[in-house]
């Protein structure tokens, strides 16, 4: 018998039912979605033959017919002592041609923070690989220090290396650096390390196709979400004739040096070297971004060849199948695809095979013509980064709608027949064919080893146009920076060429661009213009060695930057109303204090801002001077900060505090709008009336003239050593200007209604406690500096009624103020009010020779960004942090192509000696790439252990009695000197340019290299150190000064029987080492440096 509803589903459950349904389905949705979402190529970094650097210069070289195949260079092998006409001759090659780039022997590894000692044992795919994904970086408007920490991956194509084999000559040469530098696991790891990268790192080595399938395996991580921006694509070097002896006994080696791809004159293939990389990201992530894309990448596949005619013969069936798997990952009909970049070697094998797998799927679909052509007839073969050669091609073909020629094309291979197919091989500059949708292009590459990769790419979408802004500000700030002054003088030039190419890009978002998608170091510059020319002719004259209003260099120091804010007597009508029209982050918050003014005041604050007629004296009247001051610097304040200036402390001077109170965090806005109306009020209705004046003298001085009337008339403040104002009944105030004025001492009247500060605010007293008391007051959360005592206001306490009652009876002690927060180390002091009132007391109270910065916000009778934009440049230069994307928040701004950092690089390749191994040059051929001699140079890495052992006995470092023996003063800085020779020694160069206070760790020294620095302290000094002491952010100052410290305290070197310092622990040898001891030994360098470049300790 069924039971009672049995059955039956209640409407609720069906309900929940079909929620769950929907919710799955729009899982399911989504899903797909990100498994099928298109990648976008939002930069490209390369280094091709032919003299190829970037984009532009590969698309130039490509429309252009160029040919990049060239002769073996010296500097890589003596190719005569290998070339032989005769094929198949042992140990002989061919041909004498390949693709080769300049300047591989050089690298910038300052820039990279790598010590020239580990950069000489470094591969050149790594060098490589650094330059060229920072300039991808650079080209795709990212930051690359801003990915710090961020699921950024890298994956590089990078296939054995043999610059070990070809460089290392003696097992001697063979250092702590050599297992990192050779692997080519390190190839990524390299960027990820140097940008702290903490997304997938994958070298892929499947032969010719490895930056192919790099390419793919990136665009797989995005749309899994494992990463959320990608760098990928491959390197190779051509540093031995190993592999092109192989292949010469092989055959497939071109006789002619020629890559003549689908031609019938082609006979094999030229060997090219070259580095490519693209930055990728989620089609929707880029749109969000509003990123130039290149391209984008629909859809990919990768198989393998299996059993084909042998290991390394290509499999046609295998191929075809790629195709159709790309297509259908993509969505793509093959009649959509109008260009094809092949594998393309130009071998008598592989061209046919290719083109009868591409007929199969391309060639018979549609009547328009399908164009496939091979890079390769251009560069050569460039092995493991050949695909991403071809890859970065095809996208620029979308991007132009241009296909370029192939060369070295005469008449189609006899063996392949494109009867049947819509196939053509473009030998000229060939515009795009007509299509109803989206260009697509499809990019092969074919592994040796048997692994294939192909991916259909598109061209990208259109870009919505760039809203015209409702406001513009009158000029821009150009900013650049560089890690040496030579390499910010090369950017310079770069950028004024950009500036006059002719384009149309506006100089607002060149320097948006420059700003935001650029890193930004020591060496600085900025420069200050309404238009494209006038900044280009003040970056030329920097280049020329001249200086020029408007422009700004400087070395960036602290950031700390603190606020000042005016008080009473700077305001006046219309002041910041050029800010007002034309900035919206100050404009929101005047109009935010208008608001909460508005019940306050028996005016409209704009009304008493900007009146209608300039004449109108309103503002001066403290009722509505002391708001509307408040109003404008708390504005001015808000605007800095949202361009990332934001206040390390804040002192205010007199009315100036209750604002710098305010931005400090001590009182709400809208607690200090009402406080600020309040203290008006009360002053206007209970202080007696009088005056205020400005006495340049010392403040002893002006106490003894007034003594006799301190009833009446008293010190208001002390701005500075001869800057002091007095305040009290007008006829005595003026009585003193006269007797000052009669000796010759400047004294002026001020222009404030009211006797701030002086006994006739006695009456006001009791009245402003009781109005601060419905005031809510907390401490600060920003440094303030009392203006009643000079010192920094206490972190846990908050400034109350009392002491807002106090402070308007009491002397403003601004002088010892700034005093305060000088002795705090601050030297960057910027005005934050109507006009700079302040700056000037405060440059009369510094010493000659000061290196502080003191910038104002505005001036009167000067427009308001005429002021500003110089002050942001000053402020850049000077090292302060501004965020150029908060700067140009408020206005419409589109990312726009630019240069790429102008690298420094020095030779770092060690040179074979002569008549050294099989490989090496006679000793009258050996030359390097810049004809200079490298002896010097690279001595370093052929020193051994014993020279370099005697060169510190020759006195690198002190001895303790040497030192001891100085003055106190005298022996810091010279221990700091002489640890420098120490340090660069172990950095293998004497040309470093390593500072005193700049971190060790920045010019590549690590805990390799701080072991033996230690151990070198100790033995000379007896001083223990640790490796930590080395690392982080440890300088040759710091260093020497934890020396110094230890030698202070012992006095003395005390040495045991055996005559070694017995402050240290001598390293025992191998065989005397316990096991508690290594462990020891080894937990202290774990435990230090585990992550310092070098380091071998890592798994």
């Amino acid at each position: 018998m069924t039971p009672p509803g049995a059955g039956t589903v209640s409407a609720d459950t069906l309900k929940r039912a079909y929620l769950t349904m929907e919710r799955l389905q729009r899982q399911v949705e989504e899903y797909e979605r990100a498994r099928t979402e298109p990648v976008a190529v939002v930069g490209v970094g390369c280094r091709f033959p032919g003299g190829v650097t970037d984009a532009a210069s590969y698309w130039s070289m490509l429309l252009g017919g160029t040919d990049g195949v060239g002769e073996i260079p010296a500097d890589r092998w003596d190719h005569r002592r290998f070339y032989d006409e005769e094929a198949g001759r042992p140990g002989k090659v061919y041909t004498r041609s390949g693709g080769f780039i300049d300047g591989l022997d050089r690298f910038d590894h300052d820039f990279f923070g790598i010590s020239r000692r580990e950069a000489m044992a470094m591969d050149p795919h790594q060098w490589l690989t650094l330059q060229v994904a920072w300039e991808a970086l650079e080209d795709a408007g990212q930051a690359p220090s801003g990915l710090a920490g961020s699921r950024t991956g890298v994956f590089m194509g990078a296939a054995s290396s043999d610059y070990v084999t070809s460089r290392i000559r003696r097992p001697e040469e063979i250092t702590a650096y050599t297992s990192s530098g050779a692997a080519a696991s390190f190839v990524p790891a390299r960027i990820a390390y140097l940008l702290d990268l903490r997304g997938p790192n994958i070298t892929v080595d499947t032969a010719c196709s490895s930056s192919l399938v790099a390419v793919h395996q990136a665009c797989q991580s995005l749309r899994s979400g494992e990463s959320d921006l990608a760098l990928a694509g491959g390197v190779n070097a051509v540093l031995s004739p190993v592999l092109m002896i192989s292949q010469s006994q092989f055959g497939s080696v071109s006789r002619q040096g020629r890559a003549m791809t689908f031609s019938d004159t082609a006979d094999g293939y030229v060997r090219g070297e070259g580095c490519g990389v693209v930055v990728l990201k989620r089609l929707s992530d880029a749109v969000r971004d509003r990123d130039r894309v290149l391209a984008v990448v629909r859809g990919g596949a990768v198989n393998q060849d299996g059993r084909s005619a042998g290991i390394t013969a290509p499999n046609g069936a295998a191929q075809a199948d790629v195709f159709r798997r790309a297509l259908a990952a993509a969505g793509v009909r093959p009649e959509q695809v109008g260009y094809i970049e092949t594998h393309g070697t130009g071998t008598r094998l592989g061209d046919p095979i290719e083109a009868e797998a591409l007929a199969d799927v391309y060639g018979r679909s549609h009547g328009s013509a399908v164009y496939l052509g091979a890079v390769k007839t251009n560069i050569g073969h460039l092995e493991a980064a050949a695909g991403i050669a071809g890859f970065i091609k095809a996208a620029l073909c979308l991007s132009h709608a241009v296909i370029p020629p192939n060369l070295h094309f005469t008449r189609l291979n006899s063996n392949i027949s494109f009867d049947g197919t819509t196939f053509a091989v473009p030998t000229e500059v060939t515009p795009w064919p007509r299509t109803d949708g989206p260009r697509a292009a499809g990019v092969s590459s074919f592994g040796l080893s048997g692994t294939n990769a192909h991916l259909i790419l598109e061209q990208a979408p259109p870009v919505p146009p760039t809203p015209e802004p409702d406001e513009r500000r009158p000029a821009c700030v150009l900013a650049l920076s560089a890690r040496t002054e030579s390499a910010l003088t090369a950017l310079a030039g770069r950028y004024a060429d950009r500036l006059t190419d002719g384009d149309a890009t506006p100089l607002a978002d060149l320097c948006y661009s420059a700003g935001t998608g650029r890193s930004h170091f020591r060496h600085r510059l900025a420069a200050v213009g309404a238009t494209r020319k006038d900044v280009a002719g003040l970056l030329n004259g920097f280049v020329r060695g001249e200086s020029a209003p408007g422009l700004v260099q400087g070395e960036a120091g602290s950031s700390d930057v603190v606020f000042l804010f005016t008080g009473q007597g700077a305001q006046r009508p219309g002041m910041a109303h050029g800010l007002y029209d034309t900035q919206p982050t100050f404009r929101r918050a005047v109009d935010e204090c208008a608001r909460i003014l508005r019940p306050l005041l028996d005016r409209p604050l704009l009304e008493v801002l900007f009146p209608d007629d300039p004449a109108d004296t309103l503002i001066n009247e403290t009722a509505y001077a002391q708001p509307a001051t408040f109003a404008v610097e708390y504005a001015t304040a808000q605007m800095w900060q949202s361009w990332g200036i934001t206040p390390a402390a804040v002192l205010g001077h007199s009315f100036g505090e209750c604002v710098a109170a305010c931005v400090a965090g001590a009182m709400s806005l809208e607690d200090g709008l009402a406080f600020a109306v309040e203290r008006a009020r009360v002053i206007q209705e209970h202080a007696l009336p009088g005056t205020m004046a400005a006495v340049f003298a010392p403040e002893a001085e002006v106490a003894a003239e007034i003594t006799a009337h301190r009833d009446r008339v008293s010190i208001a403040a002390v701005n500075g050593p001869a800057a002091t104002t007095i305040s009290g009944d007008r006829e005595l105030v003026e009585t003193v200007c006269a007797a000052f004025a009669a000796r010759g001492v400047r004294a002026r009247p001020l222009r404030i209604a009211s006797a701030g500060h002086s006994p006739l605010m006695e009456p006001a007293v009791e009245p402003l406690r009781r109005a601060a008391e419905k005031i809510t007051f907390t401490a600060p959360r920003i440094p303030l500096v009392s203006n009643v005592s000079g010192e920094l206001w206490p972190w846990d306490q908050a400034p109350g009624p009392d002491y807002w009652a106090r402070h308007v009876r009491a002397t403003v002690r601004f002088s010892d103020g700034v005093r305060t927060l000088r002795g705090m180390g601050y030297h960057t002091f910027l005005e934050v009010g109507p006009a700079p009132t302040l700056l000037g007391a405060i440059s009369d109270a510094l010493p000659p020779g000061h290196d502080d910065l003191l910038l104002p916000s505005l001036r009167p009778r000067q427009d308001d960004w005429d002021v500003l934009l110089p002050t942001v440049a000053e402020l850049y230069a000077a090292g302060a942090g501004v965020d150029w994307a908060g700067f140009d928040a408020d206005y419409a701004r589109a990312k726009a192509p630019l240069p790429t950092y102008a690298f420094d690089p020095v030779h770092c390749w060690p040179e074979p000696q002569p008549g050294e191994g099989w490989m090496g040059a006679s000793a009258t051929e050996s030359t390097v790439s810049d004809g200079a001699s490298t002896q010097d140079e690279d001595a370093p890495v052929r020193q051994t252990r014993a020279s370099r052992r005697a060169r510190r006995r020759a006195g690198r470092i002190p001895s303790a009695p040497e030192l001891l023996a100085l003055a106190e003063a005298e022996r810091l800085d010279t221990l700091a000197q002489r640890l420098l020779l120490a340090v660069k020694d172990v950095l293998g160069s004497t040309s470093t340019d390593v500072g005193l206070d700049e971190p060790l760790t920045g010019f590549g020294l690590d805990s390799l290299m701080a072991v033996e620095l230690r151990n070198e302290i100790g033995n000379t000094l007896g001083i223990t150190l640790q490796i930590t002491d080395f690392l982080g952010g440890a300088t040759i100052r710091s260093v020497a000064g934890r020396i110094v410290e230890g030698l202070a305290a012992t006095g003395s070197a005390p040495r045991d029987d055996a005559g070694a310092p017995t402050a240290i622990r001598r390293l025992p040898r191998a065989a005397d080492v316990s096991a508690d001891v290594a462990a020891g030994l080894l937990a202290e360098l774990t435990g230090s440096a585990a992550h310092e470049p070098g380091t071998e300790v890592r798994p």
